[in-house]
């Protein structure tokens, strides 16, 4: 049976992601579109991406780009970096991309040039790794950084009251664009959660991966969700983002 699988952040944890595909018994019938931020947090970053190149070889791949991915592109092509990026998860990345080649990073930087902003498929529903500002929605949106970049989308809905009927002024126009939208960036763990969580019409499916959290694949459209286990476990002797 064919699937459309999402799957939530992963932040160098390569262990846990091999994990949660062989939990989800994915094959090769199934379409696979990734939230983006692949890299930072844990050691394997650079080996992600290479799983990731090979995977798309024999699946059906959406690969989206998430704010993490940016910045790694930003310091493979430049070799400089904002202490920021070093603070949040970039500097095992640093730490990893030493013991590869130019041949290698320039690899990478090809697939990280590939991946895209957004996918939206043929039931109106949005893949986006953040979220977006555009009243009119992602293709209006002037300011692409804000679709890997910007947590207002999700900020809105977790405060958002669910009794404003959607004929009201006061009804986000953001949730009407689109049937269902799924997003990664801001962890779930940040309200204390460690599943998909729903709020009005958009899923998260972040669940905290570069911190103590796992990575999620979860079947848009029936909603059942697997997971690795806490990525944290998985890379005992490192702290991640902790």
């Amino acid at each position: 049976m064919k699937r459309n699988l999402v799957i939530g952040d992963i932040h160098g944890g390569l262990k846990a992601l091999k994990q949660v595909l062989e939990r989800a018994d994915v094959s090769t019938e199934d379409t696979l579109i990734f939230l983006g931020d692949y890299v930072d947090g844990w050691s394997e970053s650079p080996q992600v991406l290479d799983f990731l190149m090979e995977l798309r070889k024999s699946h059906n791949c959406i690969l989206l780009r998430g704010n993490h991915d940016e910045l790694l592109q930003h310091y493979l092509e430049t070799n400089s970096y904002n202490e920021l990026w070093k603070i949040h998860g970039g500097g095992a990345t640093i730490d990893a991309y030493k013991k590869l080649d130019v041949a290698k990073k320039s690899e990478h930087i090809l697939f990280l040039k590939s991946l895209e902003n957004y996918h939206l498929d043929e039931k109106n529903r949005l893949f986006v790794h953040a979220g977006f500002t555009n009243l009119k929605g992602v293709k209006h949106e002037y300011f692409s950084k804000s679709l890997y970049w910007d947590r207002t989308l999700w900020e809105m809905a977790l405060c958002f009251d669910e009794r404003i009927p959607k004929d009201s002024h006061f009804y986000p126009a953001r949730f009407l664009l689109y049937d269902e939208i799924f997003i990664g960036h801001t962890p779930v763990t940040r309200i204390c959660e460690k599943i998909p969580i729903q709020k009005a019409n958009i899923w998260n499916v972040d669940t905290g991966a570069a911190f103590k959290g796992s990575i999620t694949i979860m079947d848009v459209d029936n909603k059942k969700f697997w997971q690795s286990d806490a990525v944290c476990n998985l890379y005992a002797e490192e702290i991640g983002r902790n």
